[in-house]
């Protein structure tokens, strides 16, 4: 009798279990359709430099019953950096830089998700030439859906976020011309991401 009662028991448990861990999904980047850019204001803003990174991975763990327990960990490689001139690129790697040689990496790893109305800020630690600092990342999460061929769902966000490159010893100032306001000191990130369910659906 109390075997014919446990086994509707648990099954009832399982059931009830099943919608709390079908929430949560570990999504990895999709990095063909994302984007990581940035721009830089130069001559006090009568231009701007634009360019981007071309390696990086991004991997999400969502929890969609409740945004604000998700997480959000990024690795992006400084030598990728792509202005579209690679001469400039190449000295953009160098010390006066981003010394990509002793420092290879780019890191942000959230340490808490916030809800503000229908948007959310990301708060962690972002990580560049060696120098770490707490960073907020307003974003948006543009929807989840789900892929006909693999049958596995996947993510848009979109987020945007200004850092100031002599925060992070990035104090170059340009020999030509003699002006220490040429190039700018805050630099605007802009990030535009689809991620894939990584984790069984």
């Amino acid at each position: 009798m109390r075997k014919q009662l446990f086994v509707p028991a648990l099954v009832a448990v399982l059931i009830a279990a099943t919608p709390f861990f079908a929430s949560v999904t570990k999504y990895d980047i999709d990095a063909a359709h994302s984007n990581i850019g940035f721009s830089i204001p130069l001559a006090g803003g009568l231009s701007h430099l634009r360019g981007k990174f071309t390696e990086f991975t991004v991997t999400i763990i969502y929890d969609d019953k409740d945004v604000t327990r998700s997480s959000v960990e990024a690795v992006i490689k400084s030598a990728s950096i792509d202005t579209g001139i690679e001469e400039r690129d190449a000295h953009l790697r160098k010390p006066d830089f981003f010394d990509v040689e002793k420092y290879p990496e780019i890191t942000f790893k959230s340490s808490r998700i916030e809800k503000i109305g229908k948007d959310f800020i990301a708060h962690g630690t972002f990580t560049m030439h060696g120098v770490s600092r707490e960073m907020a990342i307003p974003f948006t999460v543009n929807g989840v859906n789900r892929d006909e061929k693999t049958g596995k769902t996947v993510l848009g966000a979109t987020g945007r976020t200004t850092v100031k490159r002599r925060d992070y010893s990035i104090n170059y100032i340009p020999a030509r011309p003699y002006d220490t306001t040429f190039l700018g000191d805050a630099v605007e990130i802009e990030l535009s991401l689809i991620t894939r369910a990584a984790s069984p659906q």
